[in-house]
């Protein structure tokens, strides 16, 4: 049964892990409220949480993983993990055992799959297959076979766990257009701007606004993959204009806006 525990001031609500995993191929459909998290385990599946609705965070050794749909997480096998829901989730998670990983990446990231992955998941949702039917098997083997070609990338969100430091970060994922200077955040958590940035330094292993531009980062794959147009994102994020965000998402993903869409264009019937 899920039960509660707190996290700096907020109170959340601890989800039960799968741990009896029972085929070399497995997929799993949760729905999970607001404020969850899953403890930290670890198995010799590796895993491919895939969200449907909302932004899953998976924590490895105090590095957030973030994916927004209709991209996943990938999690090589035996890797200790936790994670975190701040809004409800809808998620699938595809769990392949580590001796069908070899042609998977052996580190952690968000893997740019195709829009039949997407698809798979969403008619797996819906489908009443029985686990061991041919037809469930052989959708299961799609997947493992898209997941194969799929791209990785590891935008990725440091952790803190400083409650002044977490206060200013959660605020920043509800504001990311609030282009604040430093010590205007550090006097909404009652530090000086010196003492916060040491606190980012020791804890997040980099500057705010580093963090500030991979959130950035996170956030416009969302709304790239919505179909919302660049310069709209641009004003969304707190961009003066359509170039400078360009400049800022080819910088970290190595790809502009317009390219990094392209990979989910919808398949053609």
């Amino acid at each position: 049964m899920p039960h509660h525990l707190k996290h700096g001031a907020v109170q959340l609500t601890q989800l039960p892990t799968n741990d009896d995993i029972v085929r070399p191929l497995w997929i799993s459909f949760r729905d999970d409220p607001a404020l969850s998290v899953y403890p930290e385990h670890g198995h010799a599946w590796g895993e491919f949480i895939y969200a449907f609705n909302g932004v899953m965070e998976v924590n490895i050794n105090d590095i957030d993983y973030l994916t927004p749909p209709p991209y996943g997480i990938w999690l090589p096998p035996n890797l200790q993990h936790s994670g975190l829901n701040r809004t409800a989730v809808s998620h699938g998670t595809l769990y392949i055992h580590e001796q069908l990983c070899s042609q998977m990446p052996q580190q952690a990231g968000i893997l740019l799959s195709s829009n039949l992955v997407k698809a798979i998941f969403e008619h797996l949702q819906q489908q009443t297959f029985p686990e061991d039917s041919p037809e469930h098997q052989r959708l299961l083997q799609v997947l493992l076979d898209q997941l194969q070609q799929a791209q990785l990338v590891s935008s990725y969100l440091p952790h803190a766990n400083h409650p002044a430091l977490v206060q200013i970060l959660d605020y920043l994922h509800q504001n990311p257009a609030d282009n604040s200077a430093l010590h205007v955040l550090a006097l909404q958590a009652n530090m000086s701007e010196r003492t916060l940035a040491r606190y980012c330094l020791k804890e997040l292993g980099m500057s705010l606004n580093e963090w500030r531009q991979r959130l950035k980062v996170i956030k416009a794959m969302s709304m790239l993959t919505e179909g919302k147009k660049v310069e709209s994102i641009a004003l969304d994020l707190g961009y003066a204009n359509a170039s400078a965000f360009i400049n800022m998402f080819k910088r970290w993903m190595n790809l502009t806006p317009d390219q990094f869409r392209k990979l989910n264009q919808p398949l053609n019937c």
